[in-house]
């Protein structure tokens, strides 16, 4: 039952990072336990962590997650638009889950008009197929220089005639001060869409917040809804692979079932994709996993991951320029564990071509780490899959996304089942995110891991399962919904939109713009 629910909500943000993921997660885990046909959609997404959809397409790992919160399977109707920067200054276009082409922030402007109708599209394909719809913005509704072209904010809020509610980050600092600037900052049509704030990360008494969230409502005409508190236990899936933190620990790490810890350095390159396939490890008791992005953080780690790259070639140089490549090897030759998943699969070859530009303009031929026997060429047209197989004895599946083909290898397969991978017994990679995921598998490789580091006291977990664990932090998304906000105002907004007749800030910008 819908519970008379019908319509769709944009969750906005004072900033990237704001939490909007989150709540946007929060929110359709929620209604989905009401019995709430509810779907997620971001209209363009910006992150190197994406996934394979089952209709075939590539899509943002966090819309992937909010489908999951939502009991569907990932559609590139969730995320129609999805831009993955290859370098500070451009990003390929992914659109309704094929590569189209590569933008600079200026060019990509002159492509939105087409987009606009892309997003609108499949917005209203949503829209007729479910009861709710919760959009989730990109950045923040206030970079008001973006306005006109904008297809993910405020524009797809006036498109599709949507009510907004705006999470701000108190962990920042400012958070009322963001919150008034947001909505004072917007043109008068575009401030009467927002319905009320949401307040994330909160760590504290909240009786010392609620004078100021009091004198926010007096000074907008607009509620908060609800205080979000801070939970240690959100940390899978993250929305951008560049939030990944370097030298700290990943997750909350139980601890080890044996005598000893298993520690796991991921080198954290500069366009490291797909960061996620290392959450699997760190679910595991007495796995201490961190990201690295200097040699002497690998001197006391048991294996060393190198992750997925968005450009490869570009972060295969940085290894070299800061001597993590060395250091590396180094590890390697002491017959410790190295793995690599895709983009570091490719590193540790021998050599990547890549003849037709994809990643080097002109192209180019560079040396890889020659730890494996293996040569990789880019292709122009990337490779998408959904695979499944075996792989140390245990049924395995995961999925690819990239440009690199292997065009030789003399090495050992790591996987039976289409014979994927390279295992030389120290070394070892695959082109399959996702591989980690599966429990058995991860267990086997772990205690093979853990054996060829010396660290005979490691005991792995038997009854580590990471879909549960996926799925209890979606559960505590959806309680901190259910405990914490204003559920039955949010029904309104949902049913009936923003309230009208809202006061329009006047502070002058908006005034004159208006």
């Amino acid at each position: 039952m819908s519970g008379g629910l019908h319509g769709a909500l944009l969750v906005a943000g004072t900033t990237s990072d704001a939490g909007k993921s989150a709540v946007v997660a929060g929110l359709c885990r929620w209604l989905y336990r009401r019995g709430v046909s509810v779907a997620p959609f971001k209209a363009q997404n910006m992150s190197n962590n994406s996934v394979v959809t089952p209709d075939g397409g590539e899509i943002g790992r966090a819309q992937a997650m909010q489908a999951h919160a939502c009991g569907l399977a990932p559609s590139i109707d969730f995320n129609p638009v999805l831009l993955k920067p290859g370098s500070d200054r451009t990003s390929q276009v992914v659109v309704r889950g094929r590569a189209d082409g590569h933008v600079t922030a200026m060019s990509y402007r002159t492509r939105t008009a087409a987009l606009r109708d892309v997003v609108a599209d499949s917005l209203a394909r949503l829209r007729a197929r479910h009861d709710v719809v919760i959009c989730e913005g990109a950045g923040s509704p206030a970079e008001i220089n973006l306005r006109a072209t904008d297809i993910t904010n405020m524009g797809l809020a006036q498109a599709a005639d949507l009510p907004v509610v705006v999470v701000g980050d108190i962990d920042r600092g400012g958070v009322l001060a963001h919150l008034f600037g947001t909505v004072a900052v917007l043109d008068p049509g575009d401030q009467a869409r927002i319905a009320g704030f949401v307040v994330n990360k909160f760590r504290g008494d909240p009786a010392l917040l609620a004078p100021g969230l009091d004198q926010l409502r007096a000074l907008t005409g607009r509620p908060t809804l609800g205080v979000l508190p801070w939970s240690d236990r959100l940390w899978l899936d993250a929305e951008d692979s560049l939030s990944a933190v370097a030298d700290r620990v990943l997750g909350r790490p139980a601890p080890p079932r044996g005598s000893a810890w298993l520690r796991v350095a991921v080198v954290r390159l500069p366009r490291i994709s797909n960061a996620t396939d290392a959450e699997a490890l760190a679910c595991e008791p007495g796995v201490a996993v961190r990201y690295a992005t200097e040699p002497s953080r690998l001197l006391d780690a048991d294996v060393v991951v190198l992750p997925g790259s968005k450009a490869t070639v570009s972060d295969l140089e940085w290894l070299r320029r800061t001597g993590l490549a060395d250091a590396v090897l180094a590890h390697a030759n002491a017959g410790k564990p190295v793995v690599g998943i895709c983009g570091g699969y490719q590193m540790l070859g021998r050599r990547i071509a890549d003849p037709d530009g994809v990643e080097v303009v002109g192209g180019a031929v560079v040396d890889g780490l020659g730890l494996l026997d293996l040569e990789v060429r880019f292709d122009v047209d990337k490779h998408l899959a959904t695979p499944s197989g075996a792989g140390l004895g245990e049924s395995v599946r995961g999925y690819e996304i990239h440009h690199g083909r292997v065009v030789a290898s003399g090495d050992p397969v790591l996987l039976d089942d289409p014979g994927e991978g390279s295992d030389t017994g120290v070394v070892l990679g695959t082109h399959w995110h996702g591989l980690l995921e599966n429990d058995g598998f991860r267990r086997g490789l772990l205690t093979r891991l853990a054996a060829q580091a010396g660290r005979d006291g490691f005991v792995v977990a038997p009854d580590t399962d990471f879909g549960a664990e996926r799925t209890a932090q979606l559960d505590v998304l959806g309680d901190l919904v259910a405990d914490h906000l204003d559920t039955a105002s949010l029904d309104h907004v949902i049913n009936h939109g923003a309230p009208p007749e809202l006061p329009v800030l006047t502070t002058g910008l908006a005034e004159s713009r208006g």
